[in-house]
C-alpha cells in the first residue's frame, strides 16, 4: 500500500557528510511523522531523528548538532543531512513513516528497506 525508498547511503571518511533521502509513495492520504532509525551490527535499532507533520523535530543525543532532519510534504520525502560523521555512525539507516491511507483509516507505520552508511578511513 505504501512504499518507502531510501537513497544516499555509502562510504565516507570520518568528518565527512552524507545526505539521505526517503520518498514515500502509494496509497497515501496523510503522512504524520517521518523518522530515521539506524541499526548497527549487534545493536538494537535506535531512533536517530523524527519530524512531525507540523515540523516538530527530535534528535538522539548522539547526533544533536551534527544531523539535520527535514521534510518536503509536497514530495512526501524526508531527508537526513549528516555532517561530521564518526565511525560510530556506521549502521543501516531505515526510514519510517506513520501514514493514513484513507480519511477513515487508522495510521500505520511503514518502513523502508534501509541504506548502508559506513564511516571509515
Amino acid at each position: 500500500q505504501v512504499q518507502l525508498v531510501e537513497s544516499g547511503g555509502g562510504l565516507v571518511q570520518p568528518g565527512g557528510s552524507l545526505r539521505l533521502s526517503c520518498a514515500a509513495s502509494g496509497s497515501i492520504f496523510r503522512i504524520y511523522s517521518m523518522n530515521w532509525y539506524r541499526q548497527a551490527p549487534g545493536k538494537q535499532r535506535e531512533l536517530v531523528a523524527a519530524i512531525s507533520s507540523g515540523g516538530s523535530i527530535n534528535y538522539a543525543d548522539s547526533v544533536k548538532g551534527r544531523f539535520t532532519i527535514s521534510r518536503d510534504n509536497a514530495k512526501n520525502t524526508v531527508y537526513l543531512q549528516m555532517n561530521s560523521l564518526k565511525p560510530e555512525d556506521t549502521a543501516v539507516y531505515h526510514c519510517n513513516a506513520v501514514v493514513a491511507t484513507g480519511p477513515a483509516s487508522l495510521p500505520s507505520a511503514y518502513w523502508g528497506q534501509g541504506t548502508q552508511v559506513t564511516v571509515s578511513s
